[in-house]
Formats: structure tokens, C-alpha cells, sequence
């Protein structure tokens, strides 16, 4: 029988993202697995488990089962995600055009995700921008299941996948 997912959930995991992890998909369970590069290297190297601790090994295990595995599939990663394309269209979906000045040009400077979100912050947008942000991951998320032939249903409130 055919998996459904939780959009809300691929859409959360991506939010919550670091940049030194990748988000895998098991195709035939629905479960998500965040697996660190460091992570992923020692399992690629065959690296001695004994003499990892043991939450490494768990870790690697998982790590190792996961790249080894047709079921798993990787979602988009933090760079493919495009976070500073959102911040952009977001400031130009406000409605204020100073605001929307204010927001554009806290991107174009250096520390741009800080600086935005200072400025979301001080404006009191922060439940704006969260929204907009989430429909953001969730338009990548769905174009991914999508391509990959996975059924999806849409939640009204995040669940917790953890």
C-alpha cells in the first residue's frame, strides 16, 4: 500500500534543517532521517564502530542503513532551498513599500539572515514571516514528493516528527 507523508512535516524537518545534515525520506514507511556529513563520511568510510562511542555508532549505523538503502531518498538541502529567494519575496509581498525597502536591503548587506530577522522581529512580523516561510518549504516539499511519486496530505497544525 502506497505511503501518504505529512507535507507539514517534510515542510518542518526542511525548516529545522542545518547546513551540515541532509533529510532523507523512506519511500516505503514515510519516516524522515536527519543524517550530519560527518555522519555520512564515517559511514561511507566503513569506519571502525568500536571505536566510536555509543550514540556515534548509533548514529553511523543509521547513517550506513540509510545510503545503503533504494528506499531512502534525499530531500532538497539548505542550499537548495533558496532561504534568501523567500526573505526576498516576502519583503516584496508586503504591502508597505518602505518596509519592503527596509526588509530588501537587510539582505543585500553582509550577516543578511541576521539582519532580516532583527528587522522581521522589530517590525512585528515574526508570525508573518513564519507563515510565509512554511508555505515557501511546503511549495518545495510538495514539487519534490511530487516528482517522486509520493502522496501527501496537509495538515492545519505542525506535528512533530521527532
Amino acid at each position: 500500500m502506497p505511503i501518504t507523508v505529512s507535507l507539514r512535516d517534510v515542510a518542518g524537518e526542511l525548516e529545522l534543517l542545518p547546513d551540515e545534515c541532509h533529510l532523507y525520506l523512506n519511500r516505503q514507511t514515510g519516516e524522515l532521517r536527519m543524517i550530519s556529513t560527518d555522519e555520512a563520511s564515517m559511514a561511507e568510510v566503513e569506519t571502525d564502530l568500536d571505536k566510536l562511542h555509543e550514540w556515534q555508532r548509533e548514529l553511523v549505523v543509521k547513517a550506513q542503513e540509510v545510503l545503503e538503502s533504494d528506499d531512502w531518498l534525499q530531500l532538497p538541502t539548505k542550499f537548495d532551498i533558496h532561504e534568501w529567494e523567500i526573505m526576498d519575496t516576502f519583503a516584496l509581498s508586503l504591502e508597505n513599500e518602505s518596509l519592503q525597502n527596509r526588509l530588501r536591503n537587510t539582505i543585500r548587506k553582509k550577516g543578511a539572515f541576521r539582519h532580516f530577522k532583527d528587522t522581521v522581529h522589530r517590525y512585528d512580523l515574526q508570525d508573518q514571516w513564519h507563515a510565509f516561510k512554511i508555505a515557501a518549504l511546503e511549495r518545495i516539499a510538495a514539487n519534490w514528493l511530487d516528482n517522486h511519486g509520493i502522496a501527501y496530505h496537509q495538515d492545519k497544525e505542525p506535528t512533530s516528527v521527532r
